[in-house]
């Protein structure tokens, strides 16, 4: 009870800690999965160096660049701008996640393109991204988030049990990747609680975030012991 109280009373500072652990998980993932799409050639593994690279961003423009610290000396139209971007780039997060399993179902074997980050295919997932951005700016809500997420990830749930089921013996990874889906899914569905039943409260909150530190280091976790990189 302590430490809950502790953290509340020094959330912003808390808050710029989190932001700082959870861009550096992003940034060792981003790397190590670079290095080992560079040697496999695993088109998949771009698109998941890519949800960590938004991740990344999202939560270091949340938490680092939109802390309380900063608000006497931002306007209401910094704030705004922000939470936008939080929303889109963690959105963006979640839609490459999904890709990464997906990608094979979508693209052909001949398929080519200059860059994984922006292409033909991707530009739906921006555009849906957007979209999703707009609906909770104007009714001025986080729902549209969260019911898109979820259904993400429990799509995503499903899909990565069937890839462990049919390959897990062979790709120690996918045990991690299945587990870490199951606990986003979850996430998500904690921060709509908080937002739909609880108020957003604080000690709630600590839960969400702590739970989040977890599922960025299991992915760490299962980067690591795939790359030995």
């Amino acid at each position: 009870m302590y430490l809950y109280n502790f953290i509340i009373e020094n959330k912003e500072l808390f808050k710029i800690i989190y932001a700082l652990i959870i861009g550096l998980i992003c940034m060792i993932i981003v790397i190590k999965s670079h290095k080992l799409f560079h040697l496999s050639l695993h088109k998949g593994i771009r698109y998941f160096r890519n949800a960590f690279f938004f991740y990344g961003i999202a939560f270091v423009i949340r938490y680092f660049f939109g802390t309380g610290f900063l608000y006497d000396y931002t306007g209401l139209n910094y704030q705004i701008a922000v939470g936008i971007l939080f929303e889109y780039f963690l959105i963006m997060a979640g839609f490459f996640l999904l890709y990464s399993l997906l990608w094979k179902k979508i693209e052909s074997s001949e398929s080519e393109y200059l860059t994984s980050l922006f292409n033909s295919k991707i530009i739906v997932f921006y555009a849906m991204a957007a979209v999703i951005v707009f609906l909770d700016y104007i009714w001025q809500t986080y729902y549209f988030m969260f019911f898109s997420q979820i259904v993400l990830f429990a799509f995503a749930s499903v899909l990565s049990y069937i890839n462990y089921k049919k390959n897990g013996k062979q790709h120690k990874f996918l045990k991690f990747y299945f587990i870490a889906m199951i606990l986003n899914l979850i996430a998500w569905s904690l921060n709509a609680l908080a937002a739909l039943y609880f108020n957003w409260h604080h000690g709630f909150l600590i839960n969400i975030y702590i739970l989040n530190i977890i599922i960025f280091l299991l992915f760490l976790y299962g980067v690591i012991k795939v790359t030995n990189i």
